[in-house]
């Protein structure tokens, strides 16, 4: 296993840890590939019903290792590094488009590709301290890992546009403010309160969790009546799972669900 990318799995929540501490979880290569292994195993393994998504060492991720990009290797040609780039943003897709619900846990910052992947998820907990930018305009990149478009579908492309071109610093509370952020905590609290979340979600109903979250993606570029379609589809087969059948007993005896995600 590519120890870059740790991967826990525990009551049906996968743990996948960036870790590349002394670099603040900056990608190289070898991490990124770890990520996208890890994305799909995620999302094909039956056994996963959620996932937190963070980086080791007190940092989500600061982005692209610019050291490393810097280093004067050997330029590749311009085919090579735009598939190369493709293959990696594929964490991005898998991540926003995959049936089960992502937590992501921000603390340290999350910056560039790391910001991307962050926006990638459902679920955002940051904590204070934490610092969050586009940064791709300082470096003089243009966005990757689907930040431009994730970002514009969340907050719009006016502010999107700030973001990207003016690529100033926000703290937790600011990116809260604005709703790139879900929650935000105190430090100390950061570690216990987006495995918490993520833990709940884990123990839901995760075929109900999986449509509601096809569902919004669906909104994103359906028409209307599509949308209606596909709510009224995944709304009958949930009738049919043993999940919303707990539900319903639960709600009757007035007492709280036991789903195990069937």
């Amino acid at each position: 296993m590519n120890d870059m990318v740790l991967q826990k799995l525990e009551s049906g929540l996968l743990t996948i840890t960036m870790n590349r501490p002394e670099r603040k979880n900056a990608l190289n290569p070898e991490m990124v590939a770890g990520l996208v292994e890890a994305a799909r195993r995620a999302a094909d393994d039956p056994e996963v019903r959620a996932v937190l998504f963070k980086g080791a060492g007190g940092s989500f991720c600061v982005g692209g290792d610019v050291k490393s990009m810097a280093a004067g290797r050997a330029p590749l040609p311009f085919e090579v590094k735009m598939a190369n780039l493709r293959r990696g943003m594929e964490v991005s897709r898998i991540l926003h488009q995959m049936p089960k619900p992502v937590v992501a846990q921000l603390d340290g910052a999350a910056a560039g590709a790391g910001l991307s992947m962050a926006l990638s998820c459902d679920l955002r907990v940051a904590s204070e301290s934490c610092k969050i930018t586009t940064a791709f305009a300082k470096v003089g990149f243009s966005g990757d890992y689907g930040g431009t478009y994730f970002l514009t579908q969340l907050l719009g492309s006016a502010r999107a546009r700030e973001l990207y071109l003016m690529s100033p610093v926000l703290t937790a509370k600011e990116a809260h403010a604005i709703g790139m952020v879900t929650k935000v905590v105190p430090d100390a609290e950061i570690d216990a309160a987006a495995h918490e979340l993520a833990l709940s979600l884990a123990q839901g109903p995760s075929i109900a969790l999986g449509f509601i979250k096809r569902n919004i993606n669906n909104a994103e570029h359906l028409a209307l009546e599509d949308c209606f379609d596909g709510e009224a589809i995944h709304h009958t087969r949930c009738s049919d799972t043993e999940d919303h059948k707990e539900a319903a007993k639960a709600f009757v005896e007035k007492r709280k669900p036991s789903f195990r995600g069937a």
